[in-house]
């Protein structure tokens, strides 16, 4: 047997699959949520109202996020939590052995936000609790490593208290609730952008008829949207991005709960692969485990939106350029790199506000070479 991940107990192997699993709904997330945010009519429909001495843009329509979307969040989260509740029963068993029905009834993992919580649950498994679960049991000491009270600040923006409460609700109440948000807005007239030039939108869904901007009556001045979809956290107010909640619990419990719950001890290397081939059968769990892919979904639907716009962005941007080839031929050329090639590439343009030589000659020797790149790709000699 191969020895890839030798801190994770042969009892554990499944957790590793149930993380795949999770991010496989995550990916199917993304892929809805990108198809939504890149449909070419947008999201987001406005309207300009005259008024006596401004004018004002209104929100006439939002596009309706697909139902399925809502579902599938609830489906991985509810993955994550029973990953967490399935890797403490069978550590829970691997040290008691097989349990009774009435003992098992008792074993699972609480959220505390407060210590006092916490302590009632202990005390909650001193009769009827199997002995690893009882005070003092090392097994406790690692599940109250995990609880939400060790975060002295916002106990309940911690992972596990919010992988919590979306559970519950979505177990007792609904699925997930999503919603558009307006993220940001940039005035386009400012260029080159800095983040002075972003006005950030407060936390809350967007509604039809809202008023987004006020310009003078008269005045043209070019924006651009920055839409997200937003999830809300339930009983609260909050409306963060969804993919980011969705990626910070998901990171959380693959790469701090499991294998500190499994080992007791700060995560072991290597770090369980965020996902791996779970749709066949492996001889050796651990080598497949060790060809698993490592950037996790969200950050792959991340690199997808940011590798898109610039696409878009860079198509124009070049074909300005002497001696450029077609528009059609660079978009070719564009989409022939992954998304992590695009970006890799903008990552070589230095964002300047005032007129810097040095930093301007390299971002336009960066564009030279692209537009180079462009011409080869598309059977063009060299200049």
């Amino acid at each position: 047997m191969s020895s890839s991940y030798a801190w994770l107990p042969d009892h554990h192997l499944g957790v590793a699959a149930a993380l795949a699993h999770a991010d496989e709904l995550i990916g199917e997330v993304a892929s809805l949520l990108f198809d939504y945010q890149t449909q070419p009519e947008g999201i987001i429909q406005l309207r300009e109202v005259p008024m006596v001495t401004h004018s004002q843009t209104v929100v006439t329509s939002i596009s309706p996020i697909p139902r399925k979307v809502a579902l599938l969040v609830a489906d991985a989260l509810v993955v994550l939590r029973n990953a967490i509740e399935h890797t403490l029963f069978a550590e829970v068993e691997y040290r008691d052995g097989r349990l009774d029905e009435k003992v098992a009834k008792v074993v699972e993992m609480p959220a505390a936000q407060t210590y006092d919580a916490f302590d009632a649950w202990v005390k909650g498994r001193a009769r009827n609790g199997p002995r690893s679960l009882q005070r003092g049991s090392e097994l406790i000491k690692r599940i109250e490593g995990l609880q939400p009270f060790q975060r002295t600040l916002d106990p309940h923006e911690h992972p596990l208290a919010l992988l919590a409460s979306h559970t519950n609700h979505s177990k007792h109440r609904a699925p997930a609730i999503t919603a558009v948000r307006l993220a940001a807005i940039h005035r386009e007239d400012r260029t080159p952008p800095s983040l002075a030039d972003v006005e950030r939108r407060p936390e809350v869904p967007l509604r039809i008829g809202e008023v987004i901007a006020e310009t003078p009556r008269g005045q043209h001045i070019p924006v651009a949207l920055f839409p997200t979809i937003g999830i809300n956290r339930p009983g609260t107010e909050r409306w963060p991005v969804l993919m980011k909640e969705l990626d910070e619990i998901a990171t959380w419990v693959r790469t701090q709960a499991m294998p500190r719950l499994i080992t007791g001890i700060e995560p072991p290397a290597p770090v369980l692969p965020a996902r791996y081939e779970i749709s066949v059968g492996h001889k050796d769990e651990r080598s497949a485990l060790s060809r698993g892919q490592t950037t996790p979904a969200a950050q792959l639907h991340n690199d997808r939106l940011g590798a898109a716009a610039v696409r878009l962005d860079m198509v124009e941007t070049i074909a300005q350029m002497d001696d450029a080839p077609s528009s059609a031929q660079i978009s070719a050329w564009l989409e022939s790199l992954s998304d992590q090639e695009m970006l890799a590439r903008m990552r070589q343009l230095r964002p300047t506000v005032t007129y810097e030589p040095e930093i301007v000659l390299s971002n336009f020797a960066v564009l030279e070479q692209m537009r180079d790149d462009a011409r080869r790709f598309s059977g063009l000699s060299d200049k």
